[in-house]
């Protein structure tokens, strides 16, 4: 499956053991589908909103031991059931997906973090309540690699989720700091301003995503060799951010085909 849509999930490859390829997919679903409501297509916020909406009904369906109302939901009530994964987790996901409809600014840090928490941080969760790695401990650590890798997203899509949907997750108040304005994104302007704000956030993902990179001795076989990935799939977009001069306005970094061997090479 792409993860066009939704860049933050491991999608369920043929690294995951057999029996957790299909929930890991039914979750995807969930996240996709609800993160496609909240961002593509031409429908008014109200709408988009609705739609969010009746997830949230759902959801609130299984919740209470009521049997869902499309198939989707009859899938996803069938996971949660059989791997007692929280309801709260895909909440946390919608009310995310819900602030991306009526919020495109965000004051500072402290905000923008409190977003990753519901957008990002529930994924690998959920990954580690389906592998039964659900400590206090885990979810800490997990919590910084899902963090840092929406920060990645973001910064990687600086000039797309201006240009496209007049958002901007860099904190205000460290644009004011570093003297940079939305002219800047704009004019699509590249210069020493712009430059020093993004090696600083580029900086604070590396050092999140570091963070929180103890969490693969705790995990073994496949599931870390995947999270192992994902992890080194971040830092190389972190890399080619740096090596583009920051600029993503003209050098949007993506995995290529070469970079996968580097990146397994590096997850070993």
């Amino acid at each position: 499956m792409s993860v066009g849509h939704y860049e933050n999930f491991p999608v369920a490859s043929l690294l995951l053991p057999r029996e957790l390829r299909e929930p890991v997919g039914v979750i995807y679903r969930f996240a996709r589908t609800a993160d496609d409501f909240a961002d593509e297509g031409n429908d008014a916020p109200a709408t988009r909103l609705e739609k969010l909406q009746v997830y949230g009904l759902e959801l609130a369906r299984i919740s209470s031991g009521k049997a869902p109302e499309t198939p989707l939901f009859t899938d996803l009530a069938r996971i949660i059931r059989a791997h007692a994964l929280p309801t709260q987790l895909f909440q946390d996901l919608l009310d995310a997906f819900s602030q991306d409809v009526v919020k495109n600014r965000y004051a500072d840090f402290a905000e923008v973090l409190d977003y990753s928490r519901r957008s990002a941080n529930p994924v690998g969760r959920l990954l580690l309540h389906l592998f039964r790695k659900n400590s206090a401990e885990n979810f800490a650590f997990s919590d910084r690699i899902c963090s840092a890798l929406q920060l990645i997203n973001f910064w990687q899509d600086v000039r797309i989720d201006y240009e496209t949907k007049d958002r901007i997750y860099l904190p205000q108040d460290e644009m004011r700091g570093f003297g940079v304005t939305e002219e800047h994104l704009r004019q699509r302007l590249c210069d020493a301003a712009f430059q020093d704000l993004m090696r600083f956030q580029v900086d604070r993902a590396r050092a999140l995503m570091l963070e929180g990179e103890p969490l693969l001795r705790n995990l073994e076989g496949r599931f870390r060799l995947e999270i192992a990935i994902t992890v080194q799939g971040g830092m190389r977009i972190l890399e080619k951010l740096e090596n583009a001069g920051y600029d993503m306005f003209r050098h949007r970094p993506t995995q290529q085909w070469f970079d996968w061997p580097l990146l397994f090479l590096r997850a070993l």
